[in-house]
């Protein structure tokens, strides 16, 4: 029986990384990109299987203030793996050269106990989104984990839903860890970087009957009927964002998975607007001379408006909140504002329809 107020844990056998210090032509060094995993640990041996596995010269390497270790940039950007139970943990964090300075997680700052000082301005912030991932090689022997560790804005929003949900089937679900090639333009430049990614070998339906298959030689957890998966920080992961599309990428994430409710849709749309994505000021009362718009008889609201793509956005952003409240799912949003505009898709309607279907869905009547 274990000691109950000590923490088990898996022994970590090395790390997965996805990229190297590379020289300057000043004698100094950068941080470099890599499209294929890199993987270190003291074990030379261990790393010579994965090089064996997945290609690739085994090194002596030694980390900056750390003992000597063995490293090897392998051929491959997709390895098998099995998601083991607190598999993921994250927190912005500050790092000098004395260790870590600040680990928050968006409202505490743990290490002193005091409010959370990193900021909300990614611009600004000197702490940096920290997602630490652990896994277990497939095809490697060794009974232990590799831990992956990103600092990415995507990483951060994307792995925890997914490795969480894994970790929860009651045994190792088999799975893929891979690297994927994302591209943004942004001030004018094309930007090219990639992303950790988790796929896994069985169909969402087994999954989700925790029907799953799993590894032999570690199955044995309890079989569950059925799982939840976990509700992302949905407020926090915008937070970490750097401007506005990200932060309606989380908006998407949440109300896709049924998550949206007025809480986040509020938090998320201030969110948005502080990094540059206008919000449409409504006044407390109307001015004076025009009377407060109301609906008529079949409950539409009429009013002459100049269309402002941002103004459309930001209601749309409300229709969002609003239905996701409700239980409604993306093509049951975008169908009933189809359904009731002649056919108009919602990237093509104006302020006027938004804001007359937003109150449709307030009241309920578009399922």
């Amino acid at each position: 029986m274990p000691i109950l107020t000590l923490q088990q844990r898996l022994r970590e056998l090395g790390r997965i990384r996805i990229g190297q210090k590379v020289a300057t032509a000043k004698g100094g060094t950068r941080p470099g990109k890599l499209d294929r995993f890199r993987l270190t640990s003291p074990s030379k041996e261990l790393i010579e299987r994965v090089a064996k596995q997945y290609g690739g010269t085994v090194n002596a390497w030694t980390p900056d203030g750390g003992a000597g270790q063995y490293e090897v940039i392998t051929d491959s950007k997709r390895m098998p793996i099995h998601v083991p139970p607190q598999p993921v943990s994250q927190y912005f964090e500050l790092w000098s050269g004395g260790g870590c300075q600040r680990r928050c997680d968006g409202v505490t700052e743990l290490l002193k106990d005091r409010p959370c000082i990193c900021g909300p301005d990614p611009e600004q912030r000197s702490c940096k989104p920290t997602t630490r991932l652990n896994v277990v090689l497939s095809e490697i022997e060794g009974v232990g984990v590799w831990r992956l560790e990103s600092h990415g804005y995507y990483a951060a929003l994307e792995l925890p839903g997914v490795a969480e949900l894994l970790s929860q089937t009651g045994g190792y679900v088999e799975a893929f860890l891979g690297l994927e090639q994302r591209t943004a333009k942004r001030d004018g430049q094309t930007r090219h970087w990639m992303v950790p990614t988790i796929d896994v070998a069985v169909t969402p339906a087994a999954l989700m009957s925790g029907a799953a298959a799993v590894g032999q030689a570690v199955e044995g957890g309890p079989t569950r009927a059925a799982i939840e998966a976990p509700r992302p920080d949905y407020v926090r992961l915008a937070s970490a964002a750097a401007n506005a599309d990200e932060v309606r990428a989380v908006y998407k994430q949440a109300f896709d998975a049924g998550h949206m409710n007025k809480e986040i849709g509020d938090a998320l749309t201030a969110r948005a607007a502080e990094l540059g994505a206008p919000r449409k000021e409504e006044p407390s009362t109307p001015p004076s001379g025009d009377p407060e718009p109301a609906p008529d008889a079949e409950g539409v609201y009429e009013g002459e408006v100049v269309d402002d793509p941002a103004d459309v956005q930001e209601v749309w952003f409300q229709v969002i909140a609003a239905a996701g409240a409700r239980g409604m799912d993306t093509e049951q949003v975008e169908a009933g504002f189809a359904r009731l505009n002649g056919g108009t898709h919602p990237s093509s309607g104006t302020v006027a329809q938004m804001t007359a279907y937003l109150a449709a869905v307030k009241a309920g009547d578009v399922r």
